[in-house]
């Protein structure tokens, strides 16, 4: 049996650690150390103005956190937390939507150092929300730290 690709156990993590943003149809689709970029389908995620939901485009956003962590920390040593998250709606999302977000090599590296095998960083992580023709939907700062385990 062949090993899960990072993308595929990101998924299969996402449906067991936070059922709700998976049933909402969020699927990691790209991770690499830095990077990270999920995708979401228009159907069941639509409200009263035939736009994507506002609480859904913060969830798509904001989970991109946790993978990004997973690709880029060390998830044997840390976990991701998030401690606060700012959102602007820029344009009504009026179809399937995708989310992306980059952390620059030297703050990665900055994070592994102040957190070391037992301490806590923080670090700010800019998303952007596209539609199927890149239009920017939504922009997020969110404020992640990671800590580690029994913190």
């Amino acid at each position: 049996m062949t090993e899960p690709t990072p993308v595929e156990a990101m998924n299969s993590m996402l449906e067991q650690m936070i059922p709700r943003a998976h049933q909402m149809g969020v699927t990691f689709v790209e991770m690499r150390r830095g990077y990270v970029r999920a995708e979401l389908p228009f159907e069941g995620n639509g409200n009263h103005f035939g736009t994507v939901y506002a609480g859904v485009i913060f969830t798509l956003a904001e989970v991109l956190g946790g993978a990004l962590h997973f690709a880029s920390f060390d998830a044997a040593t840390h976990y991701p937390l998030i401690r606060g998250m700012s959102i602007k709606y820029l344009k009504p999302g009026r179809g399937p939507l995708s989310a992306s977000a980059t952390l620059a090599e030297p703050e990665i590296t900055r994070v592994l150092a102040e957190a070391g095998t037992d301490g806590k960083a923080a670090f700010e992580l800019v998303a952007e929300v596209i539609d199927e023709n890149g239009v920017l939907v939504a922009s997020t700062v969110g404020d992640y730290q990671i800590r580690p385990y029994g913190m």
